[in-house]
């Protein structure tokens, strides 16, 4: 029996991993309808990693916890055994700022300190937090106040949520988180080894596409340094500089320096808590995917990730996406044998999005035709006569099947 595994990201913005896996089923069952296809979601470490996981067998437990602005959102996280999986985007991130609206100076990460500590007093020892898409930089203050840190101010008070309090700070305590990790093993999903503070830190980078103009850049950068030294005092040890501090508006650093976290790349963290390397033994075909395939793609992003994980195991690896701009040889060195965009068989971007998951059945039955072996019992006239997409816009060349180069 020919298997195919479909692990694919989401396609942001328009289809969910589960989502954009069921319709390129549906389609190769069009042409191959024996063929046994299972569906894999995963995500990098950011959006769509709990997802991902509950997909895989762990349990979805719902927590409600302050969003970035401090408003209550309901979110959860995956639990199997004694792991948990946090994901920061959801109850952290930019999809959580209410209206869309930006709150780069006030934005806090404490909600993802509340998952982890509900996650930890439900008896979890492992805790794999996703940092991916947060919505602000405040060094991830908010996540150890959460935990039990106190941040006092001159007067001896608690300082407010954000990356403008930072400044404020005056004296830290740090007794009560480092009592409740006792025994707790931080590993956090980071794709980026930016350095907390600096050209290349937090605030810099990543603080406009939260919304920070050059003023609050330059105040938030402050804020970290000061940030930066007061943890350094209490622990004895400088990791401002140190890879991925940056991460998240540098819940990076605060996860590394006090929470004392290993910090691996997202999408290795996910195939194996979906338990990638078992599930693609024996399998004949590998299709994987994301919105856009770019350059960035081949630096830490999940089909990366899946075609350098099946290619271990010798196994062909084809990606849908909505859009591509890697050259066939970039596609061949990072592990693809082919690539198929929705941009390919539709230009206009519009339709792309409304109709993704009829355009990427449309793709999983070429991918079907051109990349598994032939059911001669099952011609593909007969396999796709009811298909209203016409996709026997192939013909028969010495016994296998190819596309003519369009597909209607």
């Amino acid at each position: 029996m020919t298997r195919v595994l479909i692990a694919s990201d989401k396609f942001k913005g328009s289809l969910t991993a589960a989502q954009v896996g069921a319709a390129v089923r549906a389609g190769i069952h069009r042409i191959r309808p024996t063929a046994e296809v299972s569906v894999v979601p995963i995500a990098d470490g950011g959006d769509g990693t709990v997802a991902a996981a509950s997909a895989a067998g762990f349990e979805a437990v719902l927590v409600t916890a302050p969003g970035p602005t401090g408003e209550s959102v309901c979110t959860a996280y995956a639990r199997r055994d004694d792991i948990a999986v946090v994901e920061l985007a959801d109850v952290s991130g930019l999809v959580r700022l209410p209206g869309g609206e930006f709150a780069p100076m006030t934005a806090t990460s404490r909600g993802a300190g509340e998952v982890i500590a509900a996650a930890i007093d439900a008896g979890c020892r492992r805790v794999v937090l996703g940092i991916g898409g947060s919505a602000g930089t405040d060094g991830g203050a908010g996540l150890l106040r959460a935990l039990g840190a106190r941040l006092l101010d001159t007067d001896g008070a608690e300082i407010g949520d954000g990356g403008a309090e930072l400044a404020r700070i005056d004296t830290i305590d740090l007794a009560a988180v480092r009592e409740r990790l006792a025994g707790v093993e931080i590993t956090v999903a980071c794709d980026v080894d930016n350095p907390l503070t600096g050209p290349r830190g937090a605030a810099a980078v990543y603080g406009p596409q939260k919304g920070a103009d050059g003023d609050q850049v330059a105040a938030l950068d402050a804020g970290l340094a000061h940030w930066a030294d007061c943890i350094a005092a209490a622990i004895g040890v400088d990791l401002r500089e140190s890879a991925g501090a940056g991460a998240a508006g540098g819940v990076g650093f605060a996860a590394v320096a006090v929470l004392g976290a290993r910090l691996r790349l997202g999408i290795e963290l996910v195939l194996e808590l979906v338990d990638f390397v078992e599930r693609v033994a024996g399998v004949d075909l590998v299709v994987t995917g994301e919105g856009m395939l770019d350059e960035q793609t081949l630096y830490g992003k999940a089909p990366a990730g899946v075609a350098a994980a099946a290619g271990i195991s010798d196994v062909p690896v084809v990606a849908v996406c909505g859009r591509n701009t890697l050259s066939a040889e970039r596609l061949r060195d990072a592990g693809f044998v082919a690539a198929y965009a929705l941009a390919e068989i539709e230009p206009d971007i519009a339709r792309c999005f409304a109709e993704g998951e009829l355009l990427l059945e449309r793709l999983g039955a070429r991918i079907a035709v051109e990349h598994l072996p032939q059911e001669p019992t099952e011609p593909l006239e007969r396999a796709v006569a009811d298909s209203s997409e016409e996709i026997v816009a192939a013909v028969s060349r010495n016994g296998t099947w190819t596309f003519d180069g369009k597909i209607r």
